[in-house]
């Protein structure tokens, strides 16, 4: 698993190669990797892992609501929905998986499945490369955790969303059709 997420992460690192993002400022990068680690340890601690979606809505750069759209199928990609630029998420889910690292968590890949009657497989970044797809998709869990535990969380977090039928309780009820390109009704 090293090598799988140290081929990954030099996957992550060629995406910004390009000379356009000097290195992060020491005292920043530590302020951010503060930051990190509070919310990985508060995710953690309530769930029994962390998932790169609980440090970037628990450092405050993804909101709650835009991922609930994004597991909805509507919006295309999660990255598009972040609040700061992708080299700074790169340099984040660096610092996630390095305290992932020291903390000795397991590393259980996850599947990300709309909630949609398409059921198709959710993408986390613009590219929609395979290894920064799974970067994004695995989920640190404690070691902590039985193994049986550790199997339910995980084949709980990739189930597929049961689906929410609704049935009108009188005849002039009407649905609406939903454009979720736009987000409107009717």
């Amino acid at each position: 698993m090293m090598a799988e997420t140290f081929g990954a992460h030099r996957a992550w690192e060629q995406r910004f190669s390009d000379g356009v993002f000097a290195a992060m400022n020491p005292k920043n990068r530590n302020a951010l990797a503060q930051r990190v680690v509070n919310a990985a340890e508060a995710a953690l601690a309530a769930q029994g892992y962390a998932s790169s979606i609980d440090v970037l809505v628990g450092i405050g750069w993804l909101d709650a609501g835009k991922v609930e759209q994004w597991r909805q199928g509507q919006i295309d990609y999660l990255e598009s929905a972040v609040q700061t630029n992708l080299p700074r998420v790169s340099e984040a889910m660096k610092l996630f998986r390095s305290w992932a690292a020291r903390r000795g968590l397991s590393a259980s890949p996850t599947s990300y499945v709309a909630r949609s009657p398409q059921r198709q497989t959710l993408r986390f970044s613009r590219s929609g490369d395979p290894t920064i797809e799974a970067l994004y998709r695995t989920h640190w869990v404690s070691q902590e955790l039985s193994e049986r535990k550790r199997q339910h969380l995980a084949e709980k977090a990739s189930r597929a969303p049961d689906l929410v039928v609704v049935q009108p309780l009188n005849r002039e009820w009407k649905c609406q059709p939903y454009d979720p390109r736009s987000g409107s009704i009717g």
